[in-house]
């Protein structure tokens, strides 16, 4: 009995404890605010099933963790089953029967596109997480918000793969939808900023059926581009890799880029899509690894193993984790706004459809959406915080497709371009070097980096257009065989363009066609040749075409394989110099005048050392002056007869005379190079001018105001030399202007006759190779050019054509005669001053030391500093340096002594 009792209070206990349990829930749930938020996904795409497994995590873990919060969300979810219209109908049926405070999911652009304005009428907040397509954005649907990346943040990535490799063309793969077309615009854009060229774009209907693939990319192979950018949904993109592995695209040679909407669903999608994408290079929006990752990755594969219906391992992509991040923005900004609640009102009639009618205008739409905007935490998918409506990207993962799945070759960031690691210093420069990547495997498993172009599987040969010309055949020359009407091309411009294909990597077939009519005479002018290439009857010009700024507007040239510039031809006519000055010009004023003044310097040096030894040396005033002036200049002749005495004037006079023999030596030689200039040096007022025919010459000297009526056309080297001997008085020209190969090939035969000048303001910018814009050959031809020039392969095919004209100079010592001044000859007069000086003051030492000698008292050096130096001490001064044959007594001094005394009385009136 004590037992039952015992049984009988257990069981009233325990349902007293539920009925208080009971009562606590039903009181906690009455004190909470549950806001209603639609989900609208398309359950039969994994991406649908994952996400809608992500969102109800989302929100079971985010209420466990906040289990203090007021507000609750409450899931109502409808399956859009891929229809927009159905996306439409169950975005109306949740604000009109749930009253739902806004929308997650749209998955498609499509979709989206139906609801965003049913969001702004209705002032709910339209949140997706997958729709990334630039069309849609919140500046033209204020109440559209993006849990994502948008497309166009990637386009930069891309752009610095192709630039990093290197490649010059591009073709575009894309979906036939406002997903795949929305990017487009910004690819072509960022691929023109690094000078790629997009030469096609391929455009795949999500309706198009695997034969029509196989066509397109049939068509592709045709082409010359190997390069291909895919942007697609995944389930596209299946297809087109199967086919294009099928016909042998995934191999060595080719380079396939995806974007992230193909990269994001690489780990789910089948093994088979997987190993016919081997060798592809994508990129991911970058997650950064954090500790609630990796436990909501765990909890995830313990809860949801694998998909129900591909039992395909589950794994998350970036699209969950930004609808994870997104459920936890809505449930933060409903607990921001708090339980108000008020009374929603009905829209008016707006629409054509029937129901709309009836639709509640959300009265705390816009503080959501307000919230949702200012919104900080973070995430799963890294820092949550919107920007113009959107995430924005950190940096992008460059990811290689490798075996059963992905490897990361490196990232790229806005500030930093490609890098191997994250976290570089702020003073790291903006890459885009190849080198900054991990090694990558290319399709067919190579590990050569593609060139992007090579000669089409099935392609015709290029088209290669040549002018037609009559004179300086040197350069282009077509021959056509009258009876079998085979061309054949020839010339040096002929030449350097096959040597130059020879050191391509690859093989490439061509023909040359003549630019003629049906006459066989030229079909136009230059200008007209080149525009064929724009116009694509030829696919390049090979000839003696001129680079200019005008023509690169419609082609690319290669590097120039000639001189640049323009040089002007004139006859070598040795005249007689007309100006009866002209034996002044070879030196300049100052130069006369130093010359002159050490000439009588030197003069005056040599006298006063040897006036008082020296005979010849002697007599009256005038004489002496007259000595000092005659003994100077006839040094210039070197026809001095006076003897000299003192060591010191003789080392004067021998250094004085080496001056004297460079100064009449440069004098000379200035004068002849002047007597005999040429005398075509300046060209008269009236002189005639000519070029050749169809030039670009013409159009230089037209905008530098020659006059058309002093300009002459020629069409041949014997009708320069013609015209040149005629001259502009018999109908002829004084000149010839015409680029240096042009001129090259005129002096090789007439170079005994003519020479050179350089007109000042002509130039031109040689000779190059014309190709189509953004034609991959311009900068493969370049880079053979170059290589000819450094291995001397081009001055060979120079030396073959021109005859071995390499002295072939601007003859300046012709046209400009040099003309000698002071500073030329400073170096000169220094040594000859020098030692002038040097030997007076030497001569001044002697003389104080004879004096101080002969006098031998003490108070001599007071007398020398008060009284001038007597006569007698310089002639003791002189006796003593000389060191010759004659006598050293002192009688020597005194007979010097009374002779000019006798001399100097003789002179004076008594």
């Amino acid at each position: 009995m004590e037992y039952y009792c015992v049984i009988f209070l257990s069981i009233t206990v325990f349902c007293n404890f539920l009925s208080l349990s009971s009562g606590n829930q039903t009181n906690n749930s009455s004190s909470m605010t549950l806001y209603g938020i639609g989900v609208v996904l398309d359950m039969g795409s994994s991406l649908g099933r994952m996400a809608n497994n992500c969102i109800s995590m989302a929100v079971s873990d985010f209420y466990s963790i906040n289990r203090h919060y007021k507000t609750r969300l409450v899931l109502h979810t409808r399956d859009s089953m891929g229809e927009p219209l159905y996306a439409l109908s169950s975005a109306i049926d949740l604000l009109e029967n749930k009253n739902v405070h806004a929308i997650l999911g749209p998955q498609t652009s499509e979709e989206a596109e139906f609801l965003v304005d049913l969001g702004d009428k209705a002032r709910v907040p339209i949140v997706t997480f997958s729709v990334t397509t630039p069309f849609l954005s919140q500046e033209k649907t204020p109440y559209f918000v993006r849990v994502a990346i948008n497309d166009n943040a990637q386009v930069k990535a891309i752009a610095a793969i192709v630039q990093a490799f290197r490649w010059r063309q591009v073709t575009l793969i894309h979906e036939d939808s406002n997903y795949g077309n929305g990017i487009i615009a910004y690819l072509i854009g960022a691929f023109e900023e690094i000078d790629s060229h997009v030469p096609y774009r391929s455009v795949i209907s999500l309706r198009d059926t695997d034969d029509q693939i196989t066509i397109e990319l049939q068509k592709l192979m045709t082409m010359s581009t190997r390069v291909f950018v895919v942007h697609m949904s995944c389930s596209l993109a299946s297809r087109l890799f199967l086919k294009a592995k099928e016909l042998g695209m995934i191999s060595k040679g080719y380079a396939w880029i995806i974007t992230d909407g193909i990269t994001s669903f690489l780990n789910s999608m089948d093994p088979s899509v997987i190993d016919s994408m081997q060798g592809l290079v994508g990129l991911n929006p970058y997650i950064p690894p954090s500790e609630e990752l990796n436990n909501f990755t765990v909890k995830w594969q313990n809860k949801f193993p694998n998909d129900n219906q591909s039992g395909k391992l589950n794994e998350l992509n970036v699209f969950c984790l930004w609808a994870y991040d997104a459920v936890w923005a809505l449930a933060r900004a409903y607990e921001e706004i708090g339980p108000r609640m008020s009374q929603p009102q009905k829209l008016k009639s707006w629409s054509k459809f029937t129901n709309l009618a009836s639709i509640s205008v959300s009265q705390t739409g816009s503080k959501i959406l307000k919230a949702i905007l200012q919104s900080q935490f973070n995430g799963l998918s890294g820092k949550f915080q919107l920007k113009d409506g959107q995430l924005e990207p950190v940096a992008f993962q460059l990811v290689n497709v490798v075996g059963n799945g992905v490897k990361g070759i490196g990232f790229w960031t806005p500030k930093h371009g490609i890098s191997r690691e994250l976290n570089l210093s702020d003073s790291q420069l903006y890459s885009t070097s190849a080198n900054s990547l991990q090694p990558t495997i290319w399709p067919g498993l190579s590990a050569v980096t593609p060139k992007g172009w090579t000669m089409p599987v099935s392609g015709k040969k290029l088209r290669i257009g040549v002018p037609v010309k009559g004179g300086f055949t040197e350069l282009v020359k077509v021959d056509r065989d009258l009876q079998t009407g085979a061309v054949s091309v020839s010339g040096f411009c002929i030449d350097v363009f096959k040597a130059a294909v020879e050191n391509l990597p690859y093989a490439l077939t061509y023909e040359f066609i003549p630019f003629a009519d049906s006459n066989g005479s030229s079909a136009g002018t230059y200008n007209d040749l080149v525009f064929q290439v724009y116009l694509q009857v030829f696919d390049a010009v090979v000839g003696d075409v001129t680079i200019t700024a005008n023509r690169s507007l419609y082609v690319d040239f290669t590097l120039p394989y000639t001189e640049l510039g323009v040089g002007m031809v004139v006859p070598i006519e040795i005249g007689k110099a007309k100006n009866m000055w002209i034996f002044l010009e070879p030196l300049t004023v100052d130069l006369w005048l130093v010359s002159g003044a050490f000439f009588i310097l030197t003069g005056c040096i040599v006298w006063f050392i040897e006036r008082k030894i020296n005979d010849e040396f002697k007599g009256s005033r005038a004489q002496q002056v007259g000595m000092i002036f005659w003994y100077s200049f006839s040094t210039l002749v070197f026809s001095q007869r006076e003897k000299l005495i003192s060591n010191l004037s003789k080392c004067v006079v021998i250094v004085w005379l080496f001056a004297v023999l460079i100064l009449t030596s440069s004098y000379t030689a200035s004068l002849s190079s002047m007597l005999t200039v040429n005398r075509l040096q300046m060209l008269r007022k009236g002189s005639f001018i000519g070029y050749q025919y169809g030039s670009l010459i013409g159009e230089i000297l037209n905008n530098l105001n020659f006059a058309n009526s002093s300009l002459e056309t020629y069409g041949s080297i014997e009708g320069y030399a013609h015209a040149l001997i005629e001259g502009s008085k018999k109908g002829g020209v004084s000149a010839i202007i015409d680029e240096i190969p042009y001129i090259k090939l005129f002096l090789a035969q007439y170079g005994d006759q003519y020479t050179m000048m350089e007109p000042e303001y002509l130039t031109t910018n040689g000779f190059g190779f014309a190709f189509p814009k953004g034609s991959p050959l311009v900068h493969d031809i370049s880079r053979a050019i170059a290589k000819l020039r450094a291995d001397g392969e081009l001055h060979k095919i120079q030396q073959t054509w021109f005859q071995d004209h390499s002295v072939f100079k601007k003859q300046e010592s012709l046209t400009k005669p040099s003309i000698l001044d002071s500073y030329s000859f400073r170096g000169l007069f220094l040594v000859t001053g020098t030692s002038s000086t040097l030997a007076l003051i030497i001569f001044y030492v002697f003389l104080i030391k004879n004096k101080l000698t002969s006098e031998g008292q003490p108070q001599l050096c007071n007398r020398i500093a008060q009284e001038p130096l007597s006569d007698d001490s310089i002639s003791m001064s002189a006796a003593a340096l000389d060191i010759s044959d004659h006598p050293t007594d002192n009688n020597i001094s005194t007979e010097g002594e009374e002779n000019l005394s006798d001399t100097d009385n003789g002179n004076q009136p008594s």
